[in-house]
């Protein structure tokens, strides 16, 4: 096909915009190729989890690493906390973690949303560096020190919960000073119990709140926090079940309690950490907890939940769509979950909106502000049939292009220099039973990762590229030699 049309395309939010949690304590960074593979779309956006602990002994070592000792029991009983160690900030360097993953994350169509636990102790400078760490990275979404009301992070440890809540609330302001791109995520331990009139600490972290863009509690609706030094089993007191419709319950009346200590202001609302543990559930129990909490979502009519992070894609227990294989960290090994998920993920509640409008003509500027958030093309397209061969072929003016596609439910990425992108897989489990209509959709995400400062005023939220011409598509409907 050469005689092809573009019509301009946007792209906004779901009705409940799906994130996924990439790597923690509990298991390692896992490329966006393969789990775009694995799950056939891109996230809204991807949780990378990080410390910075500048100031203490061993650092920038990884803690259970610089700091290892037999006698510890707790993932929490290290001197710091054993998340990745964030290489930025004051006299750090932006050429390691997380700035790899965040540019892998961005390339792929996805914003990044960072958990760090920060040092309440840290100067001002520290934060500022951190702020201008992140001014490249576009509609960053960062989670300060979460799970706040707790006591097993080092933060707390260090400091009384009215300084956690005011470290909060002062960090925020020094990194958006630096970087108004990012908007930052309050996480507390929420409503306990139905009868709680209102959530644990409100009133120590109620300024905090009103410093947050974005409110959150963490759920669970299993939970092995003894893993790995113990193993869950019947009388043991290191896990937890709840039933679905008490967490759901919970976390809506928590989202009520944030309004209120706003002033009526309706923030958006997000579950930071979400999952069922298979430890406590086993495999198919766990996925039916998932799937149940999502219908209910669906249900509600009142649309009171923003968006929720799945803990997590790769896991070394029982907390990831993959367990990550004990012969080979570079092998998962596929649960249940992940068929329910991808279920999830690709029901039009949980999608991306869409939006075609007029015809434009080429070279036409792309704009990506974002994962919900930006303007591409749509590329009408006729199947006679279903397909046998279905490609895209980019020439000198596109094949360096960095390029996220859909078509058929299915996303594609094409970095640059990538020259052909078989399609195909869109119609493995969704064939065609006739002719059908449909549209290519392409987006343009940064090639590096960053935003450009010399694209605009605007170049912290929104990146500009130019589509000089569309791909070539080639669609057979028959083995080419029978």
């Amino acid at each position: 096909m050469s005689d092809l049309k573009a019509k301009s395309l946007h792209m906004g939010p779901a009705q409940c915009a799906v994130d996924l949690g990439d790597g923690s304590e509990r298991g390692e960074y896992v490329n966006q190729d393969y789990i775009l593979q694995k799950l056939g779309r891109p996230h809204r956006a991807i949780n990378l989890m990080y410390c910075y602990y500048p100031n203490d002994e061993g650092w920038p070592g990884r803690a259970s690493v610089v700091h290892a000792d037999p006698s510890v029991q707790f993932a929490w009983d290290f001197p710091y906390d054993d998340y990745f160690t964030y290489k930025g900030g004051l006299n750090g360097t932006r050429d390691d973690e997380p700035f790899t993953c965040m540019r892998d994350v961005r390339r792929h169509g996805q914003d990044v949303l960072l958990t760090m636990t920060i040092d309440p102790k840290v100067s001002d400078e520290h934060l500022r560096a951190i702020g201008q760490d992140l001014r490249t990275f576009g509609r960053v979404q960062l989670r300060i020190n979460h799970e706040a009301t707790g006591n097993w992070f080092s933060f707390n440890k260090r400091a009384s919960y009215e300084e956690v809540a005011a470290f909060f609330a002062h960090a925020s302001e020094i990194i958006r000073e630096e970087a108004p791109n990012v908007k930052t995520i309050i996480c507390l331990d929420g409503c306990k119990s139905v009868d709680d009139e209102k959530m644990e600490m409100e009133d120590i972290f109620a300024e905090a709140s009103r410093a947050a863009d974005i409110v959150s509690v963490d759920r669970y609706m299993s939970l092995h926090w003894g893993w790995p030094y113990d193993v869950a089993e019947e009388g043991g007191d290191t896990f937890s079940r709840s039933k679905v419709e008490d967490i759901y319950t919970l976390a809506k009346k928590s989202y009520e309690r944030y309004t209120f200590v706003n002033g009526g202001t309706k923030k958006p609302m997000v579950l930071s950490e979400f999952n069922s543990d298979g430890d406590v559930t086993g495999p198919y129990d766990q996925a039916d907890m998932l799937k149940s909490f999502c219908e209910m979502l669906k249900a509600d009519k009142e649309k009171w939940l923003s968006g929720f992070t799945l803990y997590q894609f790769r896991d070394r227990g029982r907390l990831g769509l993959e367990i990550e294989d004990p012969n080979n960290a570079e092998v998962g090994i596929e649960q249940p979950l992940m068929d329910t998920y991808r279920e999830i993920i690709h029901d039009d509640f949980f999608q991306p909106s869409m939006e075609t409008g007029e015809e434009l003509a080429l070279p036409a500027t792309l704009r990506w502000g974002g994962s919900e958030d930006a303007d591409g093309v749509a590329v009408p397209l006729h199947f006679d049939s279903d397909p046998v061969f279905c490609e895209a072929y980019f020439d000198e003016d596109t094949a360096d292009m960095n390029l996220m596609l859909e078509l058929n439910g299915q996303w594609f990425y094409k970095a640059p220099g990538v020259k052909c992108v078989d399609m195909m897989s869109a119609f493995f489990k969704n064939r065609l039973g006739g002719a059908a209509d449909m549209e290519l959709k392409i987006f343009a995400p940064p090639a590096s990762g960053e935003n450009d400062p010399s694209q605009g005023e605007d170049w912290q939220t929104n990146y500009y590229t130019e589509l000089k011409a569309l791909p070539t598509i080639r669609i057979r409907y028959a083995p080419i030699a029978k």
